[in-house]
């Protein structure tokens, strides 16, 4: 049973006022009873109850559910984070109903606009995922979007998420797997660059400092614009978009090779040596320079699995003419660390 003093924890949980020993509580109140039906049954009787009571108003779910989300990703760096999860996904939409008492009480109001009743919040929070140099994380939004994050890169979006449209801001790169809502386009802003869809699965690159953005689509549609490029443009699946300086140019690809990064594969099909000097760079966080020109002409092709990165450029000297050193990581004047640097030269032979 949830008593009273238990809805009161979850209260405090939720404005991000628990001690330890209330967060565990509600850790192993939801974990122990995800598969409890008599836990099920009660809070669908709460939740019905909710509704038999309150026939004549409609509310608006959206910010609640939203701001359990936020709390989640708050507490994902918790020692039981997969609790959470499970909380947000098993049990958000009959907490939300739930705790609607208790989260009016601990800042949202209620107002009356054409007799419609809508919660709304005092102050929009901007939340932030990101995963650091080195590693990939996966991630779920409020509207049921997932995908994964790679190395170095972060997405912030809006709570509450859902309005008009859902908007998401990259920086880095990305694949998603957008949850189909014709009410409420997807969008995705990158510089000055936009990627609007309704559902499908894709994968986009947007690093700042590399000065270009790529787009692969694996299936559905996804319309793209940017400044200087005029009208928008219509992408279809197995279509790889890059846009650099006011520039589009749009080919067919084998897009399982930009999206395996998330099941820790790098991938070369025909790639020229500048793009695979550039998703090396990427990979191991390193500098990669082609001291010879000559090497820009060389396509490279192989499948790598949690090789190091000398693994990986020893099998490139073996396949390819070329010759390279590693230089290892040095310390600046100023007391940081200068990344590890891989110098390619073409073989003679």
């Amino acid at each position: 049973m949830i008593h009273n003093y238990d809805k009161e924890k979850i209260e405090r949980f939720i404005n991000g006022k628990s001690d330890e020993s209330e967060a565990q509580f509600i850790y192993s109140l939801f974990s122990e009873n995800e598969n409890n039906l008599e836990f099920e049954h009660q809070i669908r009787n709460d939740f019905y109850e909710f509704i038999k009571n309150t026939q004549d108003k409609n509310y608006n779910l959206s910010y609640l559910l939203d701001r359990i989300h936020h709390t989640i990703h708050k507490n994902e760096g918790r020692k039981k984070q997969t609790i959470v999860k499970k909380i947000y996904q098993w049990y958000s939409f009959a907490a939300a109903v739930l705790l609607i008492p208790l989260i009016i009480a601990g800042g949202i109001w209620v107002f009356e606009k054409n007799d419609e009743k809508t919660i709304v919040a005092e102050n929009p929070v901007t939340s932030t995922l990101f995963a650091p140099l080195g590693s990939r994380i996966s991630f779920s939004l409020p509207d049921g979007t997932t995908g994964w994050l790679n190395s170095g890169s972060s997405i912030e979006y809006n709570i509450p998420f859902i309005n008009k449209s859902r908007n998401v801001s990259l920086h880095g790169e990305a694949w998603f797997d957008v949850a189909t809502d014709e009410n409420h386009p997807f969008e995705i802003t990158a510089g000055n660059s936009k990627v609007k869809v309704l559902g499908t699965k894709f994968n986009m690159s947007a690093y700042p400092e590399e000065k270009y953005m790529e787009v692969v689509l694996e299936n559905g549609k996804v319309e793209f614009s940017a400044f200087g490029i005029g009208k928008s443009i219509q992408m279809k699946p197995n279509e790889r978009l890059i846009y650099t300086s006011n520039s589009v140019n749009i080919s067919l690809t084998e897009t399982s090779k930009y999206s395996a990064w998330k099941e820790g594969k790098l991938i070369f099909r025909g790639d020229p040596m500048t793009e695979v000097a550039r998703r090396i760079e990427r990979w191991y966080n390193v500098e990669v320079e082609l001291v010879d020109k000559e090497l820009e002409n060389y396509v490279i092709r192989g499948t790598f699995q949690d090789d190091s990165l000398e693994d990986v450029i020893k099998y490139l000297s073996m396949t390819s003419p070329v010759r390279y050193r590693i230089f290892d990581r040095e310390v600046l004047k100023d007391g940081t660390l200068q990344k590890k640097k891989v110098l390619m030269y073409k073989r003679n032979n």
